[in-house]
């Protein structure tokens, strides 16, 4: 197996319906070492309290991990930050945020998870997104990073990023994850002064656009 581009272990968060064989996320945990993917108890019925819960024993489990979460990854990411602010997370890689707020059709029990968090993620991330999503439209992801402070990519017509548009192995993702392990490397080395100077840069920087 190899090592993470990241050079930190992986926590791998699918959304509904999980992740089955050949999408990014199941390759990723595969392939590297140090990643281990969240199996919920229901993928189809998800209930965000006990999704949280199993999110939060992996956390506790494995600290200072990237998590990488995709759809409703994304969003219970978002909720668990909302609720506990100083859980050990060293970055985020956030993957086709799916809005729970404006998506029709999706199953009741989605409800619990609306609103979307509006909050601001205290540690480095990267959300990517599709401008043809059929579940987040492009102006509402980059309105989702914005508030998470979070860098924001843009990647084009690529549906909901997973296995029906044709995401299996995706090297542009682990080139993202790459780019995210140098910028908290960095910060780590960064002295604290100097740290959250340019953070609430990076937020300024990214909020003006």
């Amino acid at each position: 197996m190899d090592t993470p581009l990241s050079n930190r272990p992986l926590l791998i968060v699918p959304g509904l319906g999980g992740s089955g064989p050949g999408h990014w996320q199941t390759h990723w945990t595969e392939r590297f070492e140090d990643a281990e993917q969240i199996v919920q108890d229901d993928w189809d019925r998800p209930d965000l309290a006990a999704w949280l819960a199993r999110l939060r024993g992996a956390i506790e489990k494995t600290p200072d991990a990237i998590l990488v979460g995709h759809s409703l990854g994304c969003i219970l990411i978002a909720h668990l930050v909302q609720r506990d602010a100083h859980a050990r997370i060293a970055g985020a890689l956030l993957v086709a945020p799916a809005d729970v707020d404006m998506c029709l059709g999706l199953p009741d029990c989605l409800a619990a998870f609306a609103p979307v968090p509006r909050v601001h993620l205290p540690f480095p991330s990267i959300t990517v997104a599709s401008t043809n999503d059929p579940y987040a439209t492009i102006r509402r992801a980059e309105d989702f990073a914005r508030s998470w402070g979070s860098t924001f990519r843009n990647i084009g017509a690529c549906g909901h990023i997973n296995v029906a548009a044709g995401f299996g192995p995706w090297p542009k993702g682990e080139r993202m994850l790459a780019e995210l392990g140098r910028t908290i490397a960095a910060e780590r080395l960064a002295p604290p002064t100097r740290r959250l100077t340019q953070r609430t840069s990076s937020v300024a920087l990214r909020a003006s656009r």
